[in-house]
């Protein structure tokens, strides 16, 4: 049979229109001089197809990206992976008295915030440079199996918020540094020999652990500093009645105080938190006046944390 002319030229018509699967970019580059795909880190994000078959990575060429970044639910299975940590900068300033918004301002701080779950960032400086003016969040992460390695996350008050009720994420080789309640929230998270860095006498940590999770936020291998103007330290306290927070295998330095932990004035908590400690060393490590509500593990209880019971076999292909 002969085709009319009219609908010969309709098919070719809906041939051509069709979406092509080639159209999908799978690697994409980000440099501030034009050389790349894109100028901002932002823009490659908004140009990645949404739930895509397989992983997209952008990466990001050395630069002072001043963006507030936000990577999606939609834009799942996405990795940045920066030139060089300290040379790839993503940063920004907000705090909470710059968004005014309310309570609820501190939330709003971030410079970059994941949403996204099977995210991945390597070689990145994320960065708050509000400086201190109270709170001001730097990474906000909540997707699920989120991964950051070799990554420096710097800031003052709140500088990480790893949150998600059903949230797991890791941190490897990172260097995490701030003032007060610097990691805080309630994911289930790891952190591998990565460098804690206060800059304050405060606290590290303030985890809300919903009840009935089995982790918390878990220290492997960390080795926790301190600036000159810090010489009296906190392990953490409990933003949450249920927070649980552990160092196993991790150096402490002479600021970490001689009880290791503050209830937040909350006596209810003692029972309900469970701060623990294995095998640490350094001057801070010492554990004969830590407070006696929290916990030192025993050999058998100590072999539950590695990082693959606590979050998964996705984790062994991140190291």
């Amino acid at each position: 049979m002969k085709l009319r002319p009219a609908y010969s030229l309709f098919l070719l018509f809906m041939v051509l229109t069709l979406p092509a699967k080639a159209d999908i970019a799978y690697k994409m580059t980000v440099a501030q001089d034009g050389s790349g795909d894109y100028t901002t880190i932002q823009a490659a994000i908004d140009a990645t197809k949404a739930f895509p078959d397989k992983r997209i990575t952008i990466y990001i060429k050395n630069g002072v990206y001043n963006e507030k970044v936000v990577v999606p639910s939609w834009n799942n299975m996405l990795s940045l992976i920066g030139e060089d940590a300290e040379k790839t900068i993503l940063t920004y300033n907000d705090h909470f008295k710059k968004i005014d918004r309310g309570r609820n301002s501190t939330f709003m701080t971030y410079t970059l915030l994941v949403n996204a779950d099977d995210f991945y960032a390597e070689n990145l400086t994320i960065k708050n440079t509000a400086g201190p003016v109270g709170q001001a969040v730097a990474l906000h992460v909540e997707g699920n199996r989120c991964a950051f390695k070799n990554c420096r996350i710097l800031g003052n008050q709140d500088t990480l918020y790893a949150d998600g009720e059903n949230s797991h994420q890791y941190y490897h080789n990172c260097l995490i540094e701030g003032t007060t309640d610097f990691i805080f929230g309630s994911a289930t998270a790891v952190f591998h020999t990565c460098t804690l860095r206060s800059k304050a006498n405060s606290y590290i940590t303030a985890a809300s652990t919903l009840q009935g999770k089995s982790f918390g936020f878990v220290f492997l291998h960390c080795n926790l500093v301190a600036s000159g103007e810090a010489t009296q330290v906190y392990l953490g306290r409990p933003w949450r009645n249920y927070a649980q927070t552990a160092f196993l295998f991790c150096h402490m330095g002479g600021h970490i105080r001689a009880e290791g932990w503050h209830d937040w004035n909350k006596k209810e908590a003692h029972a309900t938190v469970f701060y623990a400690e294995y095998d640490n060393y350094g001057k801070g490590a010492e554990t004969s006046q830590r407070a006696d509500w929290t916990h030192q593990l025993r050999t058998k209880q100590a072999k539950k944390y590695t990082p693959e019971n606590i979050l998964g076999t996705w984790v062994k292909h991140i190291n």
